[in-house]
């Protein structure tokens, strides 16, 4: 091979490897993209899902006045959401909490009277004061006590319940522990609470006004 055939191979090989290292730069720079899209769209997919939910369950509570059957509706609706769920509330009523139970799926049954003797006074508050979502460890690190039967094998979270900075009470949202809450479902349900925190604040009201 001449010289000058020499150097233009080299040159060939040289412009080759170039072009195969931009290539792989630019294969792994359209998979990023790719990837950063795919996350994108679940994420917009995941507040699509969240917004039905919320609107629905908004419209499915709008004009009620009974607060029994508000927290009905709001466990029944729940439940078709996030099969399994259950809830509980707990509403303030002056300096102690009266608690709502509505047993939709049996399940995931909690036992009322185990509640209400294991949540001491101080706990709900705390549960109400925190302004965040509680895991149930959280709940036994603010004072329950022990590790109550009724909350075995149960997968529960506190969600404070206010409005405009007063606190209603709180909800205690579980499900059985082998199906733990998600934190889409987390999410979804605490999407749902400014709503709620309102229409059982109105519900109290016009109790109060028609008594």
């Amino acid at each position: 091979m001449a010289v000058g055939d020499n150097q233009r191979h080299k040159r060939l090989l040289l412009l080759l490897k170039k072009l195969n290292k931009e290539r792989k730069k630019q294969a792994k720079q359209i998979d990023m993209l790719c990837n950063d899209l795919i996350g994108a769209q679940r994420v917009f997919i995941r507040r699509l899902n969240t917004i039905s939910f919320t609107a629905g369950f908004f419209e499915s509570i709008i004009g009620m006045t009974d607060l029994n059957n508000l927290l009905y509706t709001a466990v029944k609706l729940l439940d078709e959401q996030i099969p399994g769920a259950n809830a509980a509330f707990f509403l303030r009523q002056g300096e102690i909490f009266d608690l709502h139970m509505f047993e939709i799926n049996q399940t995931t049954a909690l036992d009322k009277e185990q509640l209400e003797s294991r949540l001491t006074q101080e706990l709900m508050n705390n549960a109400c004061k925190a302004n965040r979502v509680c895991t149930l460890d959280e709940i036994f690190e603010m004072g329950l006590d022990g590790n109550p039967t009724g909350l075995d094998g149960t997968s529960a979270i506190t969600i404070p319940l206010g409005l405009f900075g007063v606190s209603v009470g709180f909800m205690l949202a579980y499900r059985n522990s082998e199906n733990k809450l998600t934190g889409e479902e987390i999410r979804n349900i605490s999407a749902i609470v400014p709503g709620l925190s309102q229409a059982i604040a109105c519900c109290q009201a016009h109790s109060r006004a028609t008594s």
